[in-house]
C-alpha cells in the first residue's frame, strides 16, 4: 500500500490541502483564499462552492509538488469549522451560503430554544450550553426569515462533511460536528429526537454518524474530473479543524494545552474524562478515551484583518508589528473587547459588541493595533480562569496558525497568559491532523502517537512577568467593562437593526 496522504482543511480565510508521507514529512501543500461575509451586523457567511472549487485548484497542485500521480494517494482526510451549517436540496445543490461557526444572527431564536429546555438537561445531555454556536438556533432563524430557503433543503451539513459529501456522494456526520450543533445526546451517543424537533427538522436531514478514522467512501468518478484524484481513494469522515489541529500539535496528555492564533481565536486543553460547563466547549479527542475541553472566540485573526483593512491598508502586519513593538505594554491605557462578532466561549454573548475604552489624543494607530493584540489575549486568559475553576492548569503550551509567526503577538500573549508558548516550526496544522487520520483509518500508521514524527519547535517565547503583573490589573479592567456593559448592547444592537419588517414565517 503506498503510504502517501491527502489532507485538507476548510478554513475561514483559505481553502488547504496538503501531502504527507508515513515517514513524518510534508511533501507539498497549497491554498487558495476563501471569502468571510458579513452582510449585516453579527453575520458571518461563506460560500461552500467556493471551497470546492478551490480544491479543483490545490489538490492538483499539490500531486504536482510531491510528484506523485493521483494513484499514489492512499486515503484522504478532511477537517474544516465546526459546526458550519450547509443547507442542501435534494439534489445535492448548495442552497444559501453557510452560516459560520461565529454567525450571531439567531439571538431571538436562542432565547426561544432557551426559554422552552432546562440548562441543566441541555448540558447534561449535549455538553454544551445553547450557544450563538447551536445549529438549532440557526435553522430556526432560517425557518423565520428564509422560509424557501427552508423549504427546499432536503440535509444539513458541516464543512469538512459537504467536502467529503462532494468526494464520494456519502451524507455523514462526523462526531464532533454531530456534538458541537447541539443536537447530538452525549450519553446514548444519537441524535437527540427531541432537539431535533425543537429544530424543526428529523432525522432524515442527517447523515449517519462516523468516528474520525472511519471510512465513509471512496472518490467517485464525477468528483475525479473535478479533483485530479484517483475513483476508489478511500475517504475518511475527517474531524473539526480545531481538534485536528490540536492533535497534530502533540495534544495527547492531561494539561496539554494549545492557543491557535487563527481566524478565530481558540484554546484547547487535553483532559482524560468528560467535563461540562456552560461556559466552554467539549469535543472528543482523536484519540478514543480522551477528550478536548476548548474554548473559541468569535474574532481573532478575522479582527486584526479588518483593522489592517480598514484603517491601515497598504500596510503589512508586519508593520504594524513594528510599530506596535515599541509600544508599552497595555498600549498607554487602551483596553479593547474583541467581541465584533459577539462572543462565543466563555461569554456566550452574542449580543455583545466590540468595545474600545480609554482612547485620548495623544494615542496612536498603533496604539489600538497594539490594544487588538491584548484584547484577542484577554480573551484567551479568561478561558484559562474557567479551566482553573476546574481545576485544570496548563503543564505543556504550544501555539499555531497563522498568527504564531508573528513575534509580536506571541509575546503579548504569552505575557498576558503568564505561560510559556513553544512555536511549531512550518505546521499545517488541521490539514496535517486530517491527513495523518486518514492514515490511521488505512492503517499507514498504527500508533496515534507517531504524529510527533511530523513535529519540530521553532521557537520557545517566554512570559515577561512584569508585563503579566500589569496584564492582570487590565484583565480586571477588561471583565469589568463587559459586566458594565452587557445590559447595553443589546439596544446597540437593536437600533442598528435595518427598519424594514422580517419576513413573515410559514410552517412547514
Amino acid at each position: 500500500m503506498p503510504d502517501y496522504l491527502l489532507g485538507i482543511d476548510v478554513g475561514t480565510t483559505s481553502t488547504k490541502a496538503v501531502v504527507v508521507d508515513g515517514k513524518g514529512n510534508l511533501l507539498a501543500e497549497a491554498s487558495r483564499p476563501a471569502d468571510l461575509r458579513s452582510p449585516q451586523a453579527g453575520w458571518a457567511e461563506e460560500d461552500p462552492r467556493q471551497w470546492w472549487q478551490n480544491l479543483g485548484a490545490v489538490i492538483p497542485e499539490c500531486l504536482d509538488r510531491a510528484s506523485l500521480r493521483a494513484g499514489q494517494i492512499a486515503a484522504i482526510g478532511a477537517s474544516g469549522m465546526v459546526p458550519t451549517l450547509i443547507l442542501v436540496d435534494a439534489e445535492g445543490r448548495v442552497v444559501r451560503p453557510s452560516l459560520q461557526q461565529n454567525d450571531a444572527r439567531a439571538l431571538v431564536e436562542i432565547v426561544e430554544q432557551q426559554q422552552q429546555t432546562s440548562a441543566e438537561d441541555i448540558l447534561t445531555r449535549t455538553g454544551s450550553a445553547i450557544t450563538q454556536q447551536s445549529i438549532g438556533p440557526k435553522l430556526l432563524w432560517l425557518l423565520h426569515h428564509e422560509p424557501e430557503n427552508f423549504q427546499r433543503a432536503s440535509w444539513v451539513m458541516g464543512s469538512y462533511d459537504y467536502i467529503a459529501y462532494r468526494l464520494t456522494g456519502a451524507r455523514s456526520a462526523e462526531r464532533n460536528w454531530a456534538l458541537e450543533s447541539g443536537l447530538f445526546d452525549l450519553q446514548r451517543q444519537d441524535w437527540d429526537d427531541d432537539l431535533l424537533r425543537l429544530a424543526k427538522i428529523d432525522r432524515s436531514w442527517l447523515g449517519e454518524v462516523h468516528w474520525p478514522a472511519e471510512t465513509v467512501g471512496q472518490v467517485t468518478p464525477w468528483a475525479a474530473g473535478e479533483t485530479g484524484l484517483q475513483a476508489g481513494t478511500p475517504v475518511v469522515a475527517g474531524s473539526a479543524d480545531h481538534i485536528a489541529s490540536a492533535f497534530s500539535a502533540g495534544l495527547k496528555d492531561e494539561g496539554d494545552l494549545l492557543v491557535k492564533l487563527g481566524g478565530a481565536g481558540d484554546i484547547l486543553c487535553c483532559v482524560d474524562g468528560a467535563e461540562v460547563d456552560p461556559r466552554l466547549f467539549l469535543d472528543y479527542h482523536v484519540i478514543p478515551g480522551k477528550f478536548l475541553v476548548n474554548g473559541c472566540m468569535a474574532s481573532s485573526g478575522s479582527l486584526i484583518r479588518w483593522f489592517r483593512d480598514q484603517f491601515a491598508s497598504g500596510l503589512e502586519y508586519s508593520d504594524l508589528d513594528s510599530q506596535a513593538a515599541g509600544l508599552r505594554a497595555g498600549a498607554d491605557g487602551l483596553v479593547l473587547l474583541p467581541y465584533f462578532l459577539g462572543e462565543k466561549t466563555p461569554l456566550n454573548d452574542p449580543w455583545s459588541r466590540g468595545t474600545l475604552v480609554g482612547l485620548t489624543l495623544s494615542h496612536t494607530r498603533a496604539h489600538v493595533y497594539r490594544a487588538v493584540l491584548e484584547g484577542i489575549a484577554y480573551g484567551f486568559k479568561h478561558h484559562l480562569v474557567v479551566l482553573a475553576e476546574h481545576g485544570h492548569a496548563p503543564r505543556h503550551a504550544r501555539v499555531t496558525n497563522g498568527g504564531a509567526r508573528s513575534r509580536l503577538w506571541r509575546q503579548i500573549t504569552a505575557d498576558v497568559l503568564g505561560i510559556r508558548l513553544e512555536e511549531i516550526a512550518h505546521h499545517p496544522g488541521s490539514s496535517l491532523g486530517a491527513a495523518f487520520i486518514a492514515g490511521r483509518g488505512v492503517g499507514v500508521f498504527r500508533d496515534w502517537r507517531e504524529i510527533e514524527r511530523f513535529i519540530r519547535i521553532e521557537a520557545v517565547t517566554e512570559p515577561n512577568m512584569e508585563n503579566y503583573a500589569l496584564y492582570q490589573s487590565l484583565f480586571t479592567i477588561y471583565r469589568q467593562v463587559y459586566e458594565n456593559l452587557k445590559t447595553t448592547y443589546p439596544e446597540l444592537v437593536r437600533l442598528a437593526e435595518p427598519t424594514q419588517p422580517a419576513k413573515k414565517a410559514v410552517k412547514v
